[in-house]
């Protein structure tokens, strides 16, 4: 049996982020309910108790998607370190546009996240699927172009990522790394970049297809929970 996955959907903002008058977190709950692959989508925001992000949430969250973009130092260190633990004990995380500077992103990536090179004119993007074979990538084609985005260019300080499935063009000669998984923990994390306040990009169906992808590949699978610390019986008779 396929497992049923539970998403939470978080935003800093309640409503009114322009082209999304009832905020982002819904129009992205929307589409992910709409394609009917996911048991619970839930919303969560920064003004709720807890950020919406109460432990037993968490503990009910297959995979947690972030949205942010000017309010990053409100967040609780407290709930950046339980979103953190939940992803290193196997909860996927997909950081979505402006979330790259979220404290958790930059926390699990162990680099300053906020660095990289922007502007925003509403300038043409072209994402290149460099990956077509990844769970990720199905359906899409091989290149998705966006008429108008905020710029994120190169260079963008993180790591090294595992996979890279996306890169962007944009109008303006820039590039950029815009699809990147990373394993931390058990838990696995996606940051996609395309995705703005005052565009409609999340209304694309690609951009929705690469997102509800991503949910499902980063959905913990069921494992033993390993055993660490002190371990007196050894397997072998010795």
């Amino acid at each position: 049996m396929l497992k049923q996955i539970n998403v939470t959907v978080w935003n800093e903002q309640d409503v009114n982020q322009a082209a999304y008058p009832e905020g982002i977190h819904t129009a992205i709950a929307k589409f992910l309910n709409d394609s009917g692959k996911f048991h619970i989508v839930r919303t969560a925001t920064l003004s709720q108790p807890d950020h919406g992000l109460q432990k037993d949430v968490l503990d009910d969250t297959d995979v947690l998607i972030w949205w942010a973009h000017c309010y990053h130092h409100m967040v609780s260190d407290e709930i950046v370190a339980r979103v953190q633990q939940r992803v290193l004990d196997g909860m996927g995380l997909i950081v979505l546009h402006s979330g790259h500077a979220a404290k958790v992103f930059s926390r699990l990536i162990g680099t300053r996240t906020d660095k990289l090179r922007w502007r925003e004119i509403g300038e043409r993007e072209r994402v290149w699927t460099i990956e077509p074979n990844h769970p990720i990538a199905a359906g899409i084609p091989e290149y998705i172009d966006i008429p108008e985005t905020e710029l994120y260019g190169e260079c963008f300080q993180i790591p090294p990522p595992d996979e890279l499935i996306f890169i962007s063009w944009y109008q303006g000669g820039d590039v950029f790394r815009s699809g990147c998984t990373f394993k931390r923990g058990f838990g696995k994390i996606f940051f996609f970049s395309p995705g703005h306040e005052s565009f409609l990009i999340y209304d694309m169906p690609e951009i929705q297809r690469v997102i509800i992808n991503a949910a499902e590949w980063a959905c913990p699978i069921s494992y033993p929970v390993p055993q660490t610390g002190h371990s007196p019986e050894p397997l072998e008779k010795i």
